[in-house]
């Protein structure tokens, strides 16, 4: 799934193409991509209006619109939004276009089927329980501690809680953890405040790192391009269950946490 990292990434690299566009068309190959209002209402609402702003809340991207309404685009598990000419020839995995001025096309691919698409007027209405973002200002370690410090939950699990913070799945939480020397399996609580210190910075360190790397192409996610993310490159423990560990040599393991695939050193980061 695409996360923090990719999406920000899409979002940037979406921005110049967007900003001050009319949507001129919109075609739905599969109606169940649009969530709110309906296929037919989100045609007639969304054809004409200007878009204003390109933003991204925890794994969401959000399209401002001269109506002061918002399209908010979910990619989940497989989706890409890619920029294509009027003159491509959409493949069998492309749910929705949005044809905008000057020839040119907005793809969402989604070969699985799970993206989503929403036109409201408040924002809040679909992102308002996210939790804070993990990169900005008012994400300060002592927000942290002060969310893991009843939690019973494993620490993994509590990292992809969009509610406890946004933006944060799989990949970027098992690789903050192991820089943090963190076992996935601890409880939010269990922390002490040097971990929940050094935690705090990586979690901002990785996700920086793999904003810079255009995000990660481990699976189907590619940028508005076409092109690849390289962050994948830079992972220590994600995917690589079986491998060395990079620090210490020991096989890296894969366990199950709360049904997710978490990867992980046992000598670097042992269950206390």
């Amino acid at each position: 799934m695409p996360e923090l990292p990719e999406v920000e990434t899409i979002k940037n690299e979406l921005l110049p193409y967007l900003i001050g566009h009319p949507v001129t068309g919109v075609i739905l190959f599969w109606e169940g991509i649009v969530r709110q209002p309906s296929a037919e209402e989100f045609r007639s609402r969304l054809i004409g209006q200007r878009i204003t702003e390109v933003a991204r809340r925890g794994k969401y991207l959000i399209l401002g619109l001269t109506s002061g309404e918002v399209l908010i685009v979910h990619l989940k598990m497989s989706g890409s939004l890619l920029l294509k000419p009027t003159s491509s020839e959409p493949n069998k995995f492309i749910r929705a276009i949005l044809h905008l001025d000057g020839g040119t096309e907005l793809y969402f691919r989604d070969p699985r089927k799970l993206g989503r698409m929403w036109l409201v007027e408040d924002k809040n209405s679909i992102v308002g329980k996210l939790g804070p973002e993990p990169l900005e200002a008012d994400f300060s370690p002592e927000v942290l501690a002060q969310r893991l410090s009843k939690r019973t939950a494993p620490i993994k699990a509590l990292l992809c809680d969009q509610s406890l913070v946004a933006g944060i799945g799989n990949m970027y939480a098992d690789e903050a953890l192991f820089s943090a020397r963190i076992h996935p399996l601890r409880s939010g609580k269990s922390l002490s405040q040097q971990e929940v210190e050094c935690l705090h910075s990586t979690i901002q360190q990785v996700l920086w790192s793999a904003i810079n790397d255009k995000g990660a192409s481990v699976d189907t996610y590619l940028r508005p391009g076409g092109e690849l993310g390289t962050a994948q490159f830079q992972f220590k423990v994600a995917h690589r269950g079986g491998q060395p560990c990079p620090v210490c040599g020991t096989l890296l393991q894969r366990i199950p946490v709360r049904n997710r695939g978490s990867y992980f050193c046992p000598h670097c980061q042992p269950l206390k």
